[in-house]
């Protein structure tokens, strides 16, 4: 394209609205910039009268988005309507997956000591001496430019990822590797690049990104760290309260080779890096500004009643250690009992299934205890690429010799999921749109190697193939019909799959009956079952459900009932605490809940 065509190009534009309760923040403008940075047009994004280079992460991030705000993603040149459809697409998936982190509520407490009321970060009890934060700044020598201090830095982060990618948090260090690269293509010495790092953090202040410029310090410090200029902190070799103003998310690494037993910062969020970090590590913290702490003395951090108790007495440190010691058998017992059959206080067996995304979480089920998978997102096994049909025989096989009970949902991909090489049409209400089992006639080929690769996969062994979306029994059969072809096709043997679906769209509650005569099996997805009762899109900016609605335990009460076949729970609803009780009277017999959740979600069966 000539300047002069791009340049009087047509400009296509669209309003995007943060609905996320944490902003715009790190880790999904990361994700956003390195899907813009892949289409050769230009991609400005406009708020408030400042329009910035939407493929610049550190110029995104300076408009601190919060949630409510509203930005115009203006795209001109080659392919812009398709960058901004896609663009759009992975901005609402973003959105929908940056979980909430919400305030912890506060237990009650009778100590009779000085308290001083804090935030909770993460929950449990400490009792330790406290130790204020200390560094001295170390500087070796080192060969190295600024370039390679940088190179050596990315290449830090990128391992960082690669060890922890089993873990929620591994994207911190991508978006981290993303920021770094971003503010380092201008500067061509650490004192410029220092004065990037303090004129784009500076900008967040006052914002609810505030505390999101520690990843800017942390960044800063790998690169110093590599030219020979490291500060050290200073950890005591006994068990201790770490007091400091914030934590870098580097430095909460550090902690895990210590004894610290809580931690105190006085200037972070909840919604920080390091605190999730720390959530993430178990480590019991707070957010408390205080100067009455003195070095050295001992206290008790209780972050179930969100407390500081400072100079505690007798009485107060006998109620803390109770309660730590309480703290400390449940995770015990349940860590202990994971693999244990989970039964109810009347002897009736409930198993407890995973939900997993990938070949990494269903390992991570394993270990936790759980006895089968009850729902594969086969749409995040491949998130980037379209996988070959040997990669996918590939992935199922490795899952499938984990566990004798594996259920895998077909893809599940339109409302809030995309994936960059499945194009969906723009709708304007896209759960109500094509999604689910309606890939099978817009997307056969797609679905058909899919499956294709589930039966290779198979080998003989029992597996369950699930349809979501299923609103009608026609429908229902049109897709097991077209499984079957597909068998066929290929000179596969079947007779090991069994065929089932997702209760998830409200025509079926009536159809039950119908259903019995076709189907293997059950499984409820509380999730969208919960959007369409309501009418309200789960993702919503400000309209929510009550997901313990009597209404809700109504309809899994009338399924089970009126079914004939197994039925099993594979939305959110499984793993809360205040639900399973009402769904093991529902009639339910089979929980599919995250491998995290699964120990304390057995335990919770078992004072039913």
């Amino acid at each position: 394209m000539t300047f002069l065509k791009y340049l009087f190009s047509k400009a296509h534009t669209e309003q995007f609205t943060i609905t996320s309760s944490n902003g715009f923040h790190l880790r999904p403008v990361a994700q956003f910039v390195n899907m813009a940075k892949t289409f050769s047009c230009q991609i400005n994004a406009t708020f408030n009268s400042k329009t910035v280079d939407a493929k610049n992460i550190n110029t995104l991030l300076s408009l601190s988005l919060e949630k409510g705000d509203s930005f115009t993603l203006e795209i001109k040149g080659k392919k812009a309507e398709v960058a901004l459809e896609e663009l759009h697409a992975l901005f609402e998936t973003l959105m929908h997956h940056d979980v909430e982190v919400k305030q912890i509520k506060k237990a009650s407490h009778s100590y009779k000591s000085v308290c001083i009321k804090a935030e909770i970060i993460s929950e449990g009890i400490a009792i330790a001496p406290l130790y204020h934060y200390h560094t001295k700044e170390l500087i070796s020598k080192s060969t190295l430019s600024f370039q390679e201090a940088v190179l050596k830095a990315l290449d830090e982060l990128e391992n960082l990822y690669t060890t922890h990618k089993e873990n929620n948090n591994a994207p911190i260090y991508l978006a981290q590797k993303a920021l770094l690269d971003s503010l380092t293509k201008d500067a061509q010495t650490i004192e410029l690049f220092t004065q990037q790092i303090d004129d784009a953090s500076s900008q967040l202040l006052g914002t609810k990104l505030e505390a999101k410029r520690s990843d800017y310090q942390d960044i800063l410090k790998r690169v110093k760290k590599h030219l020979g200029i490291e500060l050290s902190i200073t950890f005591p070799d006994t068990p201790f309260v770490l007091m400091a103003h914030d934590l870098l998310p580097s430095e909460v690494d550090l902690l895990t080779k210590t004894e610290v037993l809580g931690v105190i910062l006085k200037e972070t969020s909840i919604l920080s890096h390091t605190a999730i970090l720390l959530r993430s590590m178990g480590v019991t913290s707070l957010i408390c500004d205080t100067t009455q702490l003195q070095e050295g003395a001992n206290i008790i951090v209780d972050a179930h009643a969100g407390v500081v108790v400072h100079t505690p007495n007798k009485e107060d440190l006998q109620k803390a250690n109770r309660q730590l010691k309480k703290d400390r058998t449940q995770n015990e017992i349940a860590f202990k009992r994971r693999f244990n059959t989970a039964r109810t206080t009347k002897g009736q067996a409930i198993k407890v299934f995973a939900n997993v995304a990938d070949t990494h979480s269903a390992h991570k089920a394993k270990e936790e205890g759980a006895e089968g998978i009850g729902l594969l997102r086969s749409e995040f096994l491949f998130k980037e690429k379209q996988p070959t049909l040997e990669l996918q025989v590939e992935a199922y096989e490795e899952i499938f010799a984990l566990f004798k009970e594996v259920t895998v949902r077909t893809l599940d991909i339109g409302g809030d999921k995309n994936l960059p090489y499945i194009n969906l049409p723009k709708e304007s209400n896209p759960f109500l749109g094509i999604r689910g089992v309606r890939l099978f006639h817009t997307h056969p080929q797609i679905i058909a190697q899919q499956l294709q690769a589930i039966f290779i996969a198979a080998k003989g062994k029992t597996v369950k193939i699930m349809f979501p979306m299923i609103s009608s029994v026609e429908e229902f059969n049109e897709a097991k019909a077209f499984a079957i072809n597909v068998a066929k096709e290929h000179k596969l043997n079947i007779e090991n799959i069994h065929f089932g679906m997702m209760i998830e769209v409200p025509s079926v509650l009536f159809l039950i009956e119908a259903f019995n005569e076709i189907v293997d099996f059950y499984s409820i997805g509380t999730n969208d079952l919960t959007q369409y009762l309501f009418a309200i899109e789960r993702t919503h900016p400000t309209l929510k459900t009550d997901t313990l609605s009597p209404v809700i335990f109504s309809a899994i009460s009338s399924i089970v009932q009126k079914a004939t076949k197994p039925v099993s729970i594979c939305g959110e609803l499984a793993s809360n605490k205040k639900a399973i009780a009402k769904l093991l009277h529902c009639g339910i017999e089979l929980l599919s809940v995250s491998p995290s959740s699964i120990a304390q979600t057995k335990e919770e069966i078992r004072n039913v």
